[in-house]
């Protein structure tokens, strides 16, 4: 049995306790189709960031009112699908009982919080007290801003918490926020190198508050 403690669980979404390959694949080639963008480099860049980050960096000659209304449709058209969208193995059991435990959970995404509680219940995971979305933070990942706002919400210190994450830009903010940070998935960088992994949640593994 593998046992991580901490006094604080801070998730990312999307690739970390909710699969929406499906829909996100969908949306942005369908977006790249009518923009004239390579969905294959695109996608590779926006996993884990602000959909109006990623538009800023493909399409850096729109302004920021462009940006931002391409990134409400995007997000409108997200909200009406959800089929395909499952749990990442495991997922809600671990959340579930995390919070039965009363420990300190937080989810932190680069989605807008709206999104996010549908994506979540579509794939039955808890919707935690605390979740940091877009619209809470004023830098999206790979800036630490989002993980440390959430460690405060839950009033533990964010040296005391362990983040899971999937993506590079998400890795690279939990690093960055000072937390322990368990890399989810098989995504492989300098990042990564040195960070404990797990395939998924269904192996041998306990996570418990600190203390207990």
């Amino acid at each position: 049995m593998r046992e991580i403690e901490a006094a604080g669980f801070l998730f990312d979404m999307d690739g970390t306790l909710v699969d929406s390959t499906p829909v996100v694949e969908a949306v942005w080639s369908e977006f790249c189709e009518r923009n004239g963008l390579d969905p294959v480099a695109l996608l590779a860049y926006a996993h884990g960031r602000q959909a109006a980050d990623t538009i800023a960096h493909f399409l850096p000659a729109l302004g920021r009112a462009e940006r931002d209304r391409l990134a409400r449709d995007l997000v409108a058209q997200e909200l009406t699908r959800t089929e395909g969208i499952v749990e990442i193995p495991g997922a809600g059991a671990v959340t579930r009982g995390l919070l039965a435990d009363g420990a300190p959970v937080a989810v932190v995404t680069s989605a807008p919080r709206e999104l996010a509680v549908v994506r979540l219940r579509a794939a039955n995971i808890p919707v935690p007290e605390v979740l940091v979305a877009a619209e809470d933070v004023e830098r999206g990942k790979p800036d630490p801003q989002g993980y440390l706002l959430a460690a405060r919400r839950l009033g533990v210190p964010i040296a005391d918490c362990v983040v899971f994450e999937d993506a590079e830009a998400g890795l690279l903010a939990a690093v960055a926020s000072g937390a322990r940070v368990v890399v989810v998935g098989g995504h492989a960088s300098a990042t990564t190198a040195s960070l404990p992994r797990l395939a998924d949640y269904t192996a041998s593994l306990a996570l418990a508050p600190k203390g207990t």
